[in-house]
């Protein structure tokens, strides 16, 4: 279950890293997976880097992680799988204003490996860091969640994802405002005022998930759809 979080700047060559350590790092005794940013951005990231850690295989995160908070959210992950993870960091160029650099005095941000253009993966080292040390036990804040679960955040992430799905093919299928957009599974309809657009609907979806994370409840479970669905009625005006 070892965790591997690249960071960087657009054009430094996280995803030619992340394809050699998946290389490097795949073998007989177990699979390694990269995990890139999706249309969910930072929510959906961790919500499949989450479902992968239930797993024994390595998980690499191939994004541009630039904020530190971003790196936390993966670094708590990981503590509350009980794996161990590093930080790749691949430079590039001048830093740019937008992305907080990785530092080493963060326990978030390490242990911490910095490669810049060509120079070669540290493989022995990034091995030792995955495989040769003892995971920190989860601390208070993580175990404190466990509602939080690989599964609770899986049926979130595909719950909301469903829904907008339902609601772009009704558009594109003629639907008009003042007309219920169904989706399978629901009593509840949509009745949209006016048309949405992805851009839209992905924004509010980053944000119902992000609010709905932070109050987890297994009651929710079978729920989850219709609530995204009265979230998106009083959003949308």
């Amino acid at each position: 279950m070892p965790l591997v979080v690249l960071c960087g700047p657009p054009g430094s060559g996280k995803s030619r890293r992340a394809a050699e350590l998946r290389e490097a790092l795949d073998g007989p005794e177990r699979r390694a997976h990269v995990v890139t940013e999706a249309e969910g951005g930072r929510a959906a990231l961790r919500a499949e880097v989450e479902r992968r850690l239930s797993r024994r295989d390595v998980v690499i995160v191939d994004a541009g992680n630039e904020l530190r908070s971003g790196r936390y959210e993966l670094y708590c992950a990981a503590r509350q799988a009980g794996t161990p993870l590093c930080l790749l960091h691949c430079a590039a160029g001048p830093a740019e204003p937008s992305f907080e650099a990785p530092d080493p005095r963060n326990r978030w941000d390490r242990p911490l490996f910095t490669v810049r253009g060509e120079e070669p993966l540290p493989l022995d080292e990034i091995r030792a860091a995955l495989f040769d040390s003892t995971p920190p036990p989860p601390h208070r804040a993580t175990r404190s969640q466990p509602l939080q679960s690989c599964e609770f955040l899986h049926r979130l992430d595909r719950a909301t994802q469903d829904v907008v799905a339902a609601v772009v093919a009704a558009q594109r299928s003629g639907v008009l405002p003042g007309e219920a957009v169904r989706v399978p599974g629901v009593v509840e309809g949509l009745v949209l005022t006016r048309p949405v657009g992805m851009a839209e609907l992905s924004r509010l979806r980053r944000q119902f998930i992000s609010y709905t994370k932070m109050q987890p409840s297994d009651e929710n479970l079978p729920q989850l759809a219709s609530m995204f669905l009265q979230y998106l009625s009083r959003s949308i005006q």
